[in-house]
């Protein structure tokens, strides 16, 4: 009797597949079928990397930059920015692309209630800072489908991504604020800051990618 109910069933399906078939042709089908398999597999993926347990934890990292830059005045703390370096780039590998424009975005709005007078710069270079971390990140590919990471090419996006910025802002200060005057030998050691800075946000946050938070179950 269950092989009789099998054989109907296996009829059935093959008279739905010619149906189709006989519809839109059987490389649309192929087609469509691997697009949906695509399709699930990405939203199941999506849905993991934004588990409550990854926000929040992201969520807190934006707070920490905030309690950080709330220590050292403007424009001296962006000459010292391996703490926002090591987590935005934490803050992509854990949610993906939106990640570390996420962290920088949760500190930078934090940031304008305690520089109110600053604040539509402080949201720019906030805004600036994890768009090229998360875009440099996703065109060089930093982050391999087993949740591995490429140490050189994370440490180099970190790296140029913390250099721009730094620069960005500190020629924002000097020359559009004119907070400070022009200084050649300041402009200098702000650059070289932001790269030793990215080396080491970079290379920290892939030393602790590995050994704690790579193997987490985030389903929760």
């Amino acid at each position: 009797m269950s092989q009789l109910l099998k054989l109907r069933e296996a009829r059935l399906l093959y008279k739905f597949y010619k149906t189709i078939n006989s519809l839109i042709g059987i490389g649309n089908i192929n087609s469509v079928c691997g697009a949906w398999w695509m399709t699930k597999n990405r939203l199941e993926r999506f849905e993991l990397r934004m588990s409550p347990r990854r926000l929040t934890l992201t969520t807190l990292f934006g707070v920490i930059i905030f309690a950080f830059k709330t220590v050292l005045p403007t424009p001296i703390d962006k000459a010292f920015v391996v703490i926002q370096a090591l987590l935005l780039s934490l803050g992509y590998l854990l949610l993906g692309a939106p990640g570390a424009t996420y962290v920088s975005m949760v500190g930078g709005l934090l940031t304008t209630l305690w520089r109110a007078p600053l604040a539509p710069f402080t949201t720019a270079f906030a805004l600036l800072y994890g768009l090229l971390i998360d875009g440099l990140s996703s065109i060089f590919k930093v982050r391999e489908e087993n949740n591995d990471v490429r140490t050189k090419r994370l440490i180099a996006t970190v790296t140029v991504s913390t250099a721009v910025v730094g620069l960005a802002s500190y020629y924002t200060t000097v020359h559009v604020l004119a907070i400070l005057p022009r200084n050649p030998l300041l402009e200098m050691g702000v650059f070289i800051a932001g790269v030793i800075n990215g080396l080491i946000g970079g290379y920290l946050s892939v030393i602790i990618w590995k050994k704690n938070l790579r193997g987490r179950k985030w389903t929760t």
